[in-house]
């Protein structure tokens, strides 16, 4: 949708002047949201065009704009790079930017600053003593051909593994996917997306038949209610949060529903507070919608007209009263009939889900409840209503539309043999060399592979397993053994690069131009602004220079991949989605340099690009078409081809609904406290950026945990002390926060190394989706004597009551 743009208004907080087209912003590490521009339902977000430069440098001093977008969340706001002498120099926001108007977050004014610090300048390669060594580029890619030829040789494309981030480019995700399925032809192929969310592309393929988000980040200005299940968007969002808190304190706010263990921003402003008990969420999806269909509130006609499943849904439901439900969630009965009152009296309700749920127990099922709750309504595909499966990592969106994570390019199902024919015959091979004789290898499955020996050769690209897979000392173990070949391509050293066999320098944000697709199916073009540092290459140009050494073809003896640009690989991927739901047949880097971010799918009939799937509510469930013909969401069991087709779905989205049961790794006489993990304002992922970013780093420089005012008391903890947290897996000793998180829960965030979280975290996965449960760990907690340290917390934050994370659940 295309609104007429606001001019900022003068407030006291930017010291900005109404005209002026960007403003130096104050210190936005305390203020993480910026000031106010309030607006009633149905009118324009106003623009607000945030501005941070190197002490020193002011506007006029800077050579270039550089069009590009932030990749430090999953927004995926648009800025431009300021480049001054072939340095980056500073950012601002992209005013005319659909997702944004010019707003960045802490993350994004200052986030870009780590690539000045501490980057990896030259190849490494661990040499016969043990050490790795700089190396020039050629001796270091000789010695990944030569393994990885001798393992081809001698076992097979099953003896390579590859594993990614959600922090690369469409262009380099989609040269990956060609590489390893068509060229090796490996089905072990995954990203750290499945931390993340897996779930949220599980929850719409079961749902609605394919990946890709059905609603817009346009919805918040027109929904009149705002539901965030598991989703603490204040700090994994800051710019989607700002844009919600604008239509909560402008005319017309909409009623705010928050579920979440913890009292964060978002539940201080909610309207209805439902602080679940973590590993209940499948109870409480169920007691809503138990509630739409007792209150009257379900659509007959439509979910008659297009949706199948109804009557079991409604049966599976029935038990899950609000007093069941409450007992259940651990949460006041009357909340949980509030929360449902809000979703069925809402015009146009728009709900996000995000970690709270893909992280814990049920984790696909709850995500689906979501997805239930407004088909029983027809709220889908409508101005305001609709569903935000959300993203956790900037690029994660193309991870999975891309097949780096193992899928199929274009949302096609492996286990139909037309879409492989397709694929094949798009890149001239052998259908019988795409993997598709199994589901794809999942990344839990994948380091397991590798621990047992069978997957000698493992590349990992942009990430950091070391610190963010859960039983962290097992993957340390995994990385480090002989057995297995390891690969690291990464912009600086990690716990991962020091266990690596190679480890190769990768370019970063600015120093290569891609494209890359954020949590509202918009795309965006980063251009390259500057080089990179040393012998640093894009993670593009490794694996262009490894497949050409490996000398993979296609069946008429071309280059496999053909293409040697970024703007080459796109065209080939668009190329890739004609027909399929993220069709992008008519994008191109012109059109992405004319109009900053455009959601897909993108076609000759679309150009503009579409705000909302769903609008005639026509769903990707046919059998020749869908994704997946689905699975139990009990037990992860694969419905059939023949079973699907039996179901009749042909363009209707599909109810499901199952039993909430018992949480593993349950709390018990010796690890009594539920631990959640998650993250924090200023940090992403394993800190590798932020980190070494003062501006960021300094305001949440060590781990921490969270305990209840009751939990304290019990314990005998004050704030500041220093206790021991141990698991089964592990013990960290940390400084203790009291805030309002449920008693019983206790909460680390887990981006830092040296206290890592996921060293308490156990070895489990969603039976469907695959995605970690990392929310559902049994903890003992003890105070250690004589060991309080001072108690940090963040300017913006309340002195007693510390910010969170995305640990919802």
């Amino acid at each position: 949708m295309t609104f007429d743009h606001a001019r900022p208004a003068t407030d006291d907080h930017t010291g900005s002047d109404p005209g002026s087209d960007a403003h130096r912003c104050h210190d936005r590490s305390v203020d993480v949201w910026g000031a106010r521009t309030p607006h009633a339902a149905g009118t324009a977000w106003p623009q607000r065009v945030d501005q941070h430069l190197l002490p020193g440098f002011e506007a006029a001093d800077v050579t270039r704009w550089v069009q590009s977008a932030c990749v430090l969340c999953s927004n995926g706001c648009g800025l431009d790079i300021g480049v001054t002498d072939g340095q980056i120099v500073g950012v601002r926001g992209r005013s005319d930017d659909r997702v944004n108007r010019g707003r960045l977050g802490p993350k994004g004014l200052y986030g870009w600053m780590s690539q000045r610090r501490g980057r990896l300048t030259r190849p490494l390669l661990r040499d016969g003593s043990g050490q790795l060594v700089e190396v020039d580029h050629d001796v270091a890619m000789a010695a990944v051909v030569d393994r990885s030829r001798s393992l081809l040789a001698q076992r097979g494309g099953l003896s390579h593994g590859f594993y990614t981030s959600g922090q690369l480019m469409a262009e380099e995700y989609y040269t990956l996917s060609v590489i390893g399925k068509a060229g090796i032809g490996t089905p072990h192929m995954d990203g750290n997306t499945r931390l993340c969310t897996a779930t949220a592309a599980a929850a719409m393929k079961e749902s609605f038949g394919t990946d890709g988000q059905p609603a817009s980040y346009d919805d918040v200005e027109h929904c009149d209610a705002l539901l965030l299940f598991g989703h603490n968007v204040a700090e994994t969002q800051t710019v989607l949060w700002a844009r919600m808190l604008d239509r909560l304190d402008g005319a017309d706010p909409p009623a705010l529903v928050c579920v979440d263990p913890r009292r964060t921003d978002v539940a201080r402003r909610a309207t209805v507070h439902l602080p679940v008990r973590p590993g209940t969420n499948v109870a409480l999806v169920n007691g809503l919608a138990r509630e739409l269909i007792h209150r009257g509130a379900v659509d007959h006609d439509w979910i008659q007209a297009h949706t199948i499943g109804y009557d079991d849904l409604a049966a599976v439901v029935e038990p899950y009263a609000p007093d069941r439900v409450a007992a259940i969630c651990g949460v006041d009965p009357d909340a949980v009939r509030a929360a449902a009152e809000i979703f069925a009296r809402a015009r146009a309700p728009l709900s996000t889900v995000l970690q709270g749920f893909y992280q814990s127990h049920q984790a696909t099922a709850a995500a689906v409840g979501v997805n239930n709750l407004h088909l029983l309504r027809g709220m889908i595909g409508r101005p305001g209503a609709g569903v935000l499966q959300m993203n956790g990592q900037p690029t994660a969106q193309n991870n999975r539309e891309c097949g780096a994570d193992g899928d199929l390019p274009g949302f096609r199902n492996w286990d139909n043999e037309t879409h492989v024919a397709e694929l094949a015959e798009l890149w001239d091979v052998d259908p019988l060399t795409i993997p598709h004789w199994s589901p794809p290898t999942h990344a839990m499955q994948l380091f397991r592979y590798a621990e047992q020996g069978s997957i000698g050769f493992l590349w990992i690209a942009g990430t950091n397993p070391a610190v963010s897979m859960p039983d962290e000392h097992r993957i340390r173990q995994i990385l480090s053994s002989p057995d297995c070949f390891v690969v690291v391509s990464d912009a600086y050293p990690t716990e991962t690069t020091a266990l690596a066999d190679v480890v190769f320098p990768a370019a970063l944000w600015g120093e290569r131009t891609g494209t890359f697709t954020n949590a509202d199916r918009t795309v965006h073009l980063s251009e390259r602004a500057v080089d990179p540092p040393g012998e640093a290459r894009s993670d593009l140009t490794l694996w262009l220079d490894y497949a050409e050494r490996m000398g993979f073809r296609t069946r008429s003896g071309r280059p496999l991949p053909w293409w040697n640009t970024a703007e080459q690989a796109f065209t080939e991927w668009t190329r890739a989605t004609a027909g399929r739901p993220c069709d992008q047949t008519a994008l191109t880097y012109d059109r992405l340099r004319a109009r900053s971010g455009i959601q897909w799918p993108v076609t000759t009939a679309a150009p503009g690009g579409t705000p909302r799937l769903y609008t005639d509510a026509e769903f990707n469930t046919r059998t020749d078409q869908c994704e997946t013909y689905g699975h139990d969401l009990l037990t992860g069991a694969t419905v059939t081809r023949r079973e699907h087709r039996a179901q009749h779905a042909d363009g209707r989205a599909i109810l499901k609904a199952v039993e909430h049961t018992t949480a593993p790794g349950a709390p018990d006489g010796d690890y009594p406290l539920r631990l959640i993990t998650g993250r924090t304002v200023h940090h992403f992922h394993t800190r590798t950026k932020t980190g070494r970013v003062p501006e960021l780093d300094d305001h949440a420089p060590h781990a921490w945990i969270e305990l209840s005012a009751a939990d304290a008391d019990r314990l005998r903890v004050q704030r500041g002390d220093t206790v021991r947290v141990t698991s089964p897996r592990g013990a960290l000793d940390l400084p203790a926060r009291i805030t309002d998180i449920r008693p019983g829960t206790v909460f680390i965030p887990f981006h830092y190394g040296d206290h890592a979280a996921n060293r308490l975290t156990l070895t489990a996965w969603d039976p469907v989706s695959k995605q970690p449960q990392l929310k559902l760990n049994g903890v003992h907690v003890r105070a250690l004597p004589d060991t309080t340290t001072p108690p940090r917390h963040t300017p913006h934050e309340r002195p007693d009551e510390d910010a969170g994370s995305d640990a919802a659940t």
